[in-house]
């Protein structure tokens, strides 16, 4: 399905009864909603689950490239709006949390429950904030296969190579298929983000932290410090998996999500 949000189009996908509890998805970076696949599959009997693309991603349009972290939240408040859903549970993933974190910091009626998985809520440092900087230069310059390989070596732990080939072949496919200007735009809005860790204090929705035990990028001592600060927030390292916990270890990422989504007031 598409719609025009903020201006620009939007692909997303809608599954499950429009009675069940709404669940929005938001993917990590530079993914698209495809990635989500295991939990969709898993919730749509019973949950109104809904994916999209953020923009620049996926079959979104890219537009100028010229991205904020704000425009996402906007993006997101936007299909809420678009689908005439007062609230819904967040479900975001590296990316995808900080979109989610913002999205409950600036519009907490509009929020059920969230679920961070493989994020963080600090803004970057210097350090990472010159790294987005040199990896948005390189893909402007090089394209994008200079820039997939390394990424795929942070987000994958080593079983996943081995055990699991077609999921990192799908989420190759996916980094190559995304427009270098979108890649730069948001590497350099997501360095730019704003620190979410004031907020975590002021949470009252029920929350889920999930994290990769071999996450070398968003890792487990990253998620506790959320979960020290988030008021009766649940926490669980899942095995066998790194950054795309959900993709790499689906079984135990959704036995948790099922749990908890049915907590949900």
């Amino acid at each position: 399905m598409r719609a025009v949000i903020n201006g620009l189009g939007m692909e997303y996908a809608v599954e499950g009864p429009r009675t069940g509890l709404p669940v929005v998805f938001i993917h990590g970076f530079p993914f698209h909603q495809e990635m989500w696949r295991p939990q969709t599959e898993a919730l749509k009997q019973t949950c109104y689950v809904i994916t999209y693309d953020v923009r620049g991603h996926g079959k979104s349009d890219v537009g100028d490239g010229q991205y904020s972290v704000e425009y996402f939240v906007d993006d997101l408040i936007g299909l809420l709006d678009h689908l005439r859903i007062s609230a819904a549970v967040l479900v975001g993933l590296s990316m995808g949390g900080y979109i989610a974190l913002r999205a409950a910091e600036r519009h907490p009626d509009r929020v059920r429950g969230l679920v961070l998985a493989d994020t963080r809520s600090e803004a970057d440092g210097n350090e990472g904030k010159i790294k987005r900087a040199q990896q948005a230069l390189l893909v402007r310059s090089s394209g994008m296969k200079k820039f997939a390989e390394p990424f795929l070596q942070g987000v994958f732990c080593a079983r996943t190579f081995e055990a699991d080939p077609a999921t990192v072949e799908i989420v190759r496919a996916m980094i190559l298929q995304t427009s270098p200007v979108a890649v730069a735009g948001t590497l350099l809005a997501l360095a730019a983000r704003t620190d979410s860790t004031p907020a975590l204090f002021t949470l009252k929705v029920p929350t889920l932290i999930l994290v990769g035990q071999h996450d070398v990028l968003t890792p487990p001592s990253a998620s506790q410090a959320m979960k020290e600060k988030i008021p009766h927030a649940e926490i669980h390292v899942l095995s066998k998996s790194g950054h795309l916990s959900n993709m790499e270890n689906p079984a135990m990422f959704n036995e948790f999500l099922v749990a908890f989504l049915r907590k949900v007031p």
